[in-house]
């Protein structure tokens, strides 16, 4: 075989060689994501976007990242040890302005899932009523409701002789020790809790007819302060607009997701290895979804009025010393949004819960 016909003979294999190689995988983007607590059904909508490889599609490695220690998400993002955080506007603008330069980027749940609760036989059937009373609260940035209804109604937090508020474990102990007259509660957790247990006097499972709840929503309240947000600092957003922009946009498909699966996604979450029961997750799940269904403005876009009254609120009762500017924006999200199409549906008008019947222990 002459020599140049050799040559082209190797040169044509090299070349159908490379050809036939494997594409080479995407490599995806890493975002981490800190959780405001503990794996349950409150983020479902992140584990379902993880589990059903709305993240992977996306081009994103997303790392979620439960809570722990004693610092709260904003610390954590500010401290550059996550990229996204999870939590509450009104901690959020609390963290702002003690100088974390973090922007609340999409508001996930469009009302406060947060009551104060009792027993029927305390009489507490309004803010007023816990003058002189001691009353709990977990604090970590999750006070800030209660203590602007307290102040609203003229009590001091921080004087015994008006109102003794004590700092609450993460479960109902005190409520059902009687500790307390009156302790916080989420719809979806704390709540639950105490659903979930017997009643000493009765034998059976206490019931709704048998507390009384203080609704933050309630305009006669009217310190409700708008729950889980997503933000990040303005630097990361900076440098990873276009990472946001599809983290955000996976998310979505997640929490939608969970509004038509309700079921499936109380399992995702209990394979993540959530520590309370299938039966409490789906009561938590059930519960988030009313918090963010239906969704007048559309999932992940702040209600302008909602951030009015939480900023309002907090201005008032001395919760932040100046008006904030700049603490959310909403481009990243209708970018999320528009990306998905109009096939997606960001509203859930036609949403309507399910009924869940909660057993003993969230069984």
């Amino acid at each position: 075989m002459k020599r140049s016909v050799l040559v082209l003979l190797i040169l044509l294999a090299l070349v159908v060689g490379a050809f036939a190689q494997p594409a080479k995988a995407q490599e995806l983007t890493k975002i981490r994501l800190q959780l405001k607590w503990v794996a349950q059904a409150q983020f479902a909508g992140y584990y379902a976007a993880a589990a059903k490889g709305f993240y992977k599609e996306a081009g994103l490695d997303v790392e979620i990242m439960p809570l722990g220690g004693d610092l709260a998400p904003e610390q954590v993002v500010g401290g550059g040890n996550a990229d996204i955080g999870i939590d509450w506007l009104d901690s959020l603008l609390v963290f702002r302005e003690q100088g974390l330069n973090i922007v609340n980027i999409a508001q996930v749940y469009t009302r406060s899932g947060m009551r104060q609760i009792s027993f029927k036989e305390n009489n507490i059937t309004k803010i007023s009523d816990l003058k002189g009373k001691k009353v709990s609260v977990w604090f970590f940035g999750n006070q800030y409701e209660l203590l602007a209804a307290l102040i609203k109604n003229g009590m001091d937090p921080e004087n015994p002789a008006d109102v003794e508020v004590i700092q609450q474990p993460f479960d109902m102990s005190l409520l059902l020790n009687g500790d307390v007259v009156a302790a916080a509660a989420m719809t979806y957790n704390e709540l639950a809790q105490v659903l979930e247990t017997i009643n000493p006097a009765t034998g059976k499972l206490y019931t709704l007819d048998e507390l009384n709840i203080i609704d933050y929503n309630d305009p006669e309240v009217g310190t409700a302060m708008v729950d889980d947000g997503l933000f990040a600092t303005e630097e990361w957003l900076a440098a990873n607009e276009d990472a946001a922009v599809a983290f955000l946009a996976a998310t979505f498909k997640g929490w939608a997701y969970c509004r038509d699966n309700v079921e499936e996604c109380t399992q995702i979450v209990v394979d993540a290895g959530t520590a309370l029961p299938y039966g409490h997750q789906l009561w938590q799940m059930n519960e988030v979804n009313k918090l963010i269904w239906p969704n007048e403005k559309g999932l992940g876009i702040m209600d302008e009025a909602a951030y009015k009254q939480t900023v309002e609120v907090a201005l008032t009762n001395k919760i932040i010393e100046a008006e904030p500017t700049g603490a959310y924006r909403t481009d990243l999200a209708e970018k999320a949004l528009e990306s998905l199409g109009a096939d997606f549906d960001a509203f859930g008008k036609d949403y309507a819960p399910i009924t869940v019947e909660l057993k003993e222990g969230g069984k």
